[in-house]
């Protein structure tokens, strides 16, 4: 029996681009530095190379979703404290938003990814991240004690957030070198790739 003419051929693209994304953000349970996390990475990397641009969206938002329900049962209260107290939503909905954005900032690399261009598009994901996570920050610091620098206004709040934002800063390059590079590799080795990506 043989195949019919009209079946479609396998498509492996998808599935691996998936797959490595979804390890990307299961890192996150690794003894890895505080705030260095795959969250724009994954969002560029996504943005660029899904065809289909409902995946592109679909899978880095599911992904880190997933990854913080497992941070949640493996690090107990005070994690889960973050999903479920509404003084933590809006900063919470502002990280989804900033991989959503990234998505769409990421679709500038459809066909065009260089080394160049991956380091240029982490440093706007990652100051795209700085200033909408941090401005939810400030937004909310009255809901949230600990913040007293937010408290003082939005300058202080940024000013206070700067060490943070070189962690997100170098965690946005290793991850995307991690997975453009790697990816890269993957296809030179597998021609397949090539056809289901952009």
């Amino acid at each position: 029996m043989t195949r019919s003419a009209s079946a479609k051929p396998f498509a492996p693209g998808p599935l691996v681009l998936a797959a490595m994304i979804l390890l990307a953000a299961l890192s996150r349970l690794l003894p890895l530095p505080p705030n260095f996390a795959p969250i724009e990475a994954v969002a560029l990397f996504g943005g660029a190379y899904f065809a289909n641009r409902r995946l592109a969206f679909l899978v880095p938002v599911l992904a880190m979703l997933s990854s913080d329900v497992v941070l949640g049962f493996a690090r107990g209260s005070t994690y889960l404290q973050y999903f479920t107290s509404t003084a933590y939503l809006p900063s919470l909905l502002a990280n989804y938003l900033c991989i959503a954005a990234t998505v769409v900032l990421a679709f500038g690399l459809r066909g065009r990814v260089s080394g160049a261009r991956v380091l240029g598009y982490s440093l706007a994901g990652s100051v795209l991240f700085f200033v909408v996570s941090n401005f939810a920050v400030w937004l909310t610091a009255f809901m949230v004690p600990g913040y007293p620098a937010c408290d003082a206004g939005l300058l202080p709040c940024y000013a206070a957030a700067l060490p943070f934002f070189k962690t997100t800063l170098l965690s946005t390059l290793v991850y995307s070198a991690l997975l453009f590079g790697g990816f890269a590799l993957l296809r030179s080795r597998m021609p397949a790739l090539h056809a289901q990506t952009a």
